[in-house]
């Protein structure tokens, strides 16, 4: 290009001047660039676009390098092969001779003078096929930033989508980059940038497409094919089909073979553990006869000795009373003993029946007993140098034994007492909490009606009253939650209530002991420790679990947590160790001499926990608004069996443990009572016939329970304020 046509497109006033039009040509034979410059018609606009070249058939390689300098060209960037785009109020860019390796990319937003495009630029471009990608963000509309839509052009020389600018006009009259006055009339459509926009992305797709799309395009658009050619093709797909056939064959043998070795497997790990419990059974099975048959020699040398202290009388007459005082047995009933038949000593048959109801829960409580035993053994013999075979009725057996017992032995709840809690000012209020004292003496309600009643049980028991009078009772400012008797100072009783206030109260003089108020919300649960009475543990909805201690007027610790604190607990074998039941849906089980995290948290809940209780130092119950319960081992921290069979959505319905069993309410006003290992209810009992006429017994819920300490005695409690003393029976 010679220095003339440089400083020809190096003039401001080559696309700047109005009502002339400049005119370029380039000629691809001498690679030379012709500038003339011409008036322009009267009919003719401001932006004038001439694009001259010579009739030319280029290659597609050539088209595809063209491609990207006219969509520069089209979007303002400046003059080449012929194409002109006029600017408005440009400024007088710098001289410069750099040639340059690239086309450049279109001009920014801003007023910027055209750039410039050498001969040799397009001979390389023709070389080198330039990457259409590289031009995306030179392509995109001001407004929307996509890329150009239906691209006008406006009288400054910017393009935008059709429908942004014209949106933008509805509002405003000028342009979005350079603010100059700006109507709809001074909109032209730019066909070459649109056109060059879909083949630079035809371009594209074609690129990125896959072979097979790649020839599905080639047909399409009518690309022509020898029948050799095709039935070559078709030869060549065929046999491609047939591997991939063959290779899925194969892959489909190959999962099908690891399957069935890993059902073998499985398989024989269940026949295996099979054929162990079965041997385990045997054994039992003769343990249980050896222990039946030592069971009856016993006997029978009692009967002996019992005749043998009757002969030293030598009076028959008399001996004959005696044996019918004492039931001796005959060698014909001894017989039906020794036999195993159905005797009035034997299992009832509602015992036989309880346990084909619940066979599955027992079996599963035997083989894990029998199988932890047996492992406990097998690890006792590896120690020993000269292993000693154990046989007979072993500690496993015996505790499957107990299990058995007390399960079979109770199949229902009886009512043996009931009153009302409330009175002449308080009809009827919910119970929210009952607790018996240190020595199952008393027991203590405590509701909405603020006040805590303290009950005489045997009175209650012996004396069949609809209203009994509390032997104490003691007002307070707030409806309560929670109550905890002193397991060691009889007469010291806390209580939470709604505000957040957890109070000491000493029974004997009605008067309270301790108040803390650091609480902000309402307090949900209190906890005295078993192994210092001194201590207390709390818990509220402002998120925090608070120790404290009856001697400070202060906590002496606090736990924040993330969630409302629902239920707490100390572990009655440690003063260290709390239980927190948490609205996050978890037990967060914390030592208090580290309460920067929790030694476990314990997760299966799948809604909020509202009560924590402890069966011993190492078996936690909870309970959910879910509607189960669930039992946890917090040595070895794992779950241990889930209780279905209540129902809790909403609200406290309360939860009672002791060393065997765990009972909880319903929100069908009734009372469950589960063995912690049978997942199905024990027992249950109804408050519905306490309903009365007109009223819906679904509009009430059992609210409290509580055992009296290991007998199977309960009070539970429910929403309408009545009480009721329930004991299990056969």
């Amino acid at each position: 290009m010679t220095s003339r046509s440089q400083q020809l497109l190096q003039n401001p006033h080559f696309s700047n001047r109005r009502g002339r039009v400049s005119r370029i040509t380039w000629s691809f034979s001498t690679h030379t660039l012709t500038h003339t410059d011409t008036p322009s018609p009267p009919f003719a606009s401001p932006l004038t676009f001439i694009l001259t070249q010579p009739k030319l058939s280029l290659s597609h390689t050539q088209t595809r390098s063209f491609i990207p300098i006219a969509i520069a060209i089209a979007m303002g960037g400046g003059s080449a092969g012929g194409v002109i785009v006029p600017s408005v109020k440009s400024e007088p860019p710098e001289p410069s001779t750099t040639r340059l390796a690239s086309p450049p990319p279109p001009p920014p937003l801003s007023q910027d003078p055209p750039l410039q495009i050498t001969a040799t630029d397009t001979v390389a471009n023709d070389r080198e096929p330039m990457d259409v990608t590289s031009l995306d963000k030179d392509v995109l509309c001001p407004i929307c930033m996509q890329i150009i839509k239906d691209a006008f052009l406006t009288s400054c020389g910017h393009n935008f989508c059709y429908m942004c600018i014209a949106t933008h006009l509805q509002n405003k009259n000028d342009c979005p980059c350079c603010a100059q006055y700006l109507t709809t009339s001074q909109l032209f459509p730019n066909f070459l940038l649109n056109k060059m926009l879909m083949k630079a992305s035809a371009c594209q797709i074609a690129k990125g497409a896959s072979p097979i799309e790649q020839v599905r395009l080639a047909f399409q658009q009518g690309c022509d094919v020898s029948l050799k050619e095709l039935d070559s093709l078709l030869n060549l797909l065929k046999e491609k089909k047939r591997r991939m056939e063959q290779e899925e064959a194969e892959s489909n043998l190959q999962i099908m073979h690891e399957f069935l070795h890993c059902l073998r497997r499985q398989k024989l790990e269940e026949l295996n553990e099979i054929q162990n419990d079965l041997q385990y059974i045997k054994e039992d099975i003769n343990a249980v006869e050896r222990h039946r048959i030592e069971l009856h020699r016993a006997r029978e040398r009692c009967s002996v000795k019992l005749r043998m202290i009757a002969d030293d009388f030598n009076v028959q007459t008399s001996l004959m009373d005696k044996r019918n005082i004492i039931n001796i047995p005959d060698a014909h009933e001894r017989k039906d003993a020794c036999s195993g038949s159905d005797s009035q000593t034997g299992i009832s048959v509602a015992r036989k029946r309880r346990i084909q109801a619940q066979f599955n829960d027992l079996q599963e409580s035997y083989l894990q007993k029998r199988r932890h035993w047996a492992k406990q053994v097998q690890k006792q013999e590896e120690r020993e140098s000269n292993p000693v075979k154990r046989e007979g009725y072993h500690a496993g057996l015996k505790d499957f034994q107990s299990l058995l017992s007390t399960y079979t032995r109770y199949s229902r709840l009886r009512v043996i007492a009931g009153l009302r809690h409330g009175d002449l000012f308080h009809s009827a209020d919910i119970i929210s909490s009952i607790e018996f004292d240190r020595d199952d003496e008393l027991f203590a309600t405590a509701g909405v009606s603020r006040r805590i009643k303290v009950f005489e049980f045997a009175s209650v028991v012996n004396e069949q009253a609809d209203v009994q009078c509390p032997v104490v009772e003691m007002s307070t400012r707030s409806k309560l939650s929670c109550l905890s008797w002193n397991k060691y100072t009889k007469s010291h009783i806390a209580s939470s209530d709604y505000e957040g206030i957890v109070t000491v109260w000493d029974v004997t003089t009605r008067q309270s002991v301790m108040e803390y108020e650091e609480h902000e919300k309402r307090a949900w649960s209190l906890d005295f420790s078993r192994t210092d009475p001194t201590m207390l543990v709390s818990g509220s909805d402002d998120c925090k679990v608070k120790i404290w201690c009856t001697r400070q007027e202060a906590s002496v610790l606090n736990i924040d947590m993330k969630a409302n604190i629902c239920s707490v607990k100390y572990n009655p074998g440690s003063s260290f160790h709390v239980a927190v039941g948490s609205a996050d849906h978890h037990i967060h089980y914390y030592d208090l001499r580290n309460i920067s995290q929790p030694l476990h948290i314990f997760s299966g809940h799948r809604k909020a926990v509202s009560y924590v209780k402890f069966l011993s130092n190492h078996e936690l119950a909870s309970a959910s608004t879910d509607s189960t319960l669930r039992l946890w081992d917090v040595k070895q921290n794992i779950p241990l069996r889930t209780f279905r069979g209540h129902v809790n959505e909403k609200n406290f319905v309360g939860l009672t443990v002791n060393s065997e069993y765990i009972a909880c309410g319903s929100e069908t006003n009734e009372v469950f009572v589960y063995h912690k290992a049978i997942s199905r209810p024990a027992a249950w009992h109804g408050f519905n016939s306490d309903a009365n006429d007109g009223e819906e017994a679904g509009s009430y819920f059992t609210s409290a329970v509580c055992w009296k300490n290991d007998s199977p005695t309960m009070i539970t409690a429910n929403s309408r304020g009545t009480i009721k003393v329930l004991v299990l029976a056969e």
